[in-house]
């Protein structure tokens, strides 16, 4: 731990142990304050699919000292290939791993969700207090102090609140105006789960179009194991609901979206029913005005989630955090200069990566018709035959995450 003068060595609690709420807890306690999460799950969680670093997270990860644990976990993703119902390849975008411009379908840095949480936990659990199976229920704030109520019936007091609790943040219901509605929405649906792995399932990642608007990916990340996507426009009250009822009804649901789509479908359904992970959600972006009020703060997904699409949603929650601790670091003494300086030096990167998401783009990429994915297959094959593509990567000056710059951290590793 940094070894800060303790004149303002505030007790921060943060709630949420996914990436945003480790990492921030990494760089806070580098900076001297004692830092506790609390998450509801009874351990660390760490599971979920496939996730990946790009332009500035990937950065962030390098200045955290932990780019090399990063590369020693990452997933065998060699690119995307656009398949027809015979599993037949129509058009290959491979990966960018020149280590020059923009990272396209398929990053360089690759990597499971729960190996990354992991990693960050392994970074940070030394200088953190952890407490597995308890929620934030409630809290009150002054001007001095936040107090905080736990699901378990105890309460503490802390200097700062973090809602790092995700995209459904009950920290950020708490703080906004009453009826607020925080989700810009993009009428598109994901459910995602693992299956055996079988020999024709490559390094390539699989992407299957059907007509009505739905899309199928696979993707494999280690010898026995194969992700399932399945993807789909639809703009329904069932379909916004659903993500929300039991797991059992969720799997009928989408097993009769998909039943009729062909190419590994019945494969695919299948496992499903045996997956022991299974997730399914609405693609969505958080949007707010604020990310704090009084003591109170949102890190990660619960302050600007970017969605899946945007390719910067991992990224998003490692710079947010970075710069969250950063502004706290600098100003300790003074919480709220600390938050609006957060505010604003962050609000132009988030600004950027969620205009990434387009919905008439996104419907491009998922057509309504037979013909109109033959278009796109088509067009798409001719562009990689010229090699767009892969110029268009390697001559681009910026990443997703545009020319913003990550800023100095007060609290560098070195500082240890």
């Amino acid at each position: 731990m940094a070894n800060g003068s303790g004149a303002h060595r505030l007790r921060v609690l943060v709630a949420g142990g996914g990436i945003a709420g480790q990492a921030l807890a990494f760089w806070l306690t580098r900076g001297g304050h004692k830092v506790t999460v609390v998450e509801r799950f009874p351990a660390l969680r760490a599971t979920g699919a496939q996730v990946d670093l790009r332009g500035q997270g990937i950065e962030a990860v390098e200045r955290m000292g932990l780019l090399d644990a990063v590369r020693g976990k990452l997933v065998d993703e060699a690119g995307v290939a656009f398949v027809d119902a015979r599993g037949r390849a129509r058009a290959t975008i491979m990966a960018n791993t020149s280590g020059q411009g923009r990272q396209i379908l398929t990053s360089e840095y690759e990597i499971m969700r729960g190996d990354l949480v992991r990693i960050l936990h392994d970074a940070s659990k030394d200088d953190t207090e952890y407490l597995f199976g308890v929620s934030v229920d409630g809290f009150e704030q002054d001007e001095q102090k936040v107090l905080a109520h736990f699901s378990d019936g105890a309460s503490g007091d802390f200097d700062l609140l973090v809602g790092a609790d995700g995209q459904g943040s009950r920290i950020r219901q708490a703080i906004l105006p009453e009826g607020s509605d925080p989700y810009w929405r993009v009428g598109i649906h994901m459910a995602y789960w693992f299956i055996p792995r079988i020999a024709s399932d490559t390094n390539i990642r699989d992407t299957y179009m059907v007509p009505g608007g739905r899309q199928i990916m696979r993707r494999s990340h280690n010898p026995t194991e194969t992700q399932v996507y399945f993807v789909m426009r639809e703009e329904s009250e069932e379909a916004s609901a659903i993500h929300r009822e039991p797991v059992e009804r969720q799997r009928e649901f989408w097993a009769g979206r998909f039943r009729d789509a062909g190419w590994q479908t019945a494969r695919f359904i299948e496992g499903m029913q045996t997956s022991p992970f299974f997730y399914s959600q609405e693609i969505v972006q958080v949007r707010t005005d604020t990310w704090s009020k009084g003591r109170v703060v949102l890190a990660g997904d619960a302050a600007h989630c970017a969605s899946p699409y945007s390719g910067m949603g991992i990224s998003g929650g490692l710079v947010g955090a970075y710069v969250l601790a950063g502004e706290i670091n600098r100003h300790p003494g003074d919480v709220p200069a600390a938050l609006a300086s957060y505010d604003s030096v962050l609000r132009p990167f988030v600004d950027e990566i969620q205009s990434q998401v387009n919905p008439r783009l996104l419907r491009l990429g998922m057509p309504m018709t037979q013909r109109a994915i033959d278009a796109f297959q088509a067009a798409t094959a001719l562009a990689c035959f010229l090699h767009v593509p892969d110029l268009a990567a390697r001559f681009s000056k910026e990443d997703r995450g545009g020319s913003w710059q990550l800023p100095e951290n007060p609290a560098p590793i070195s500082a240890v």
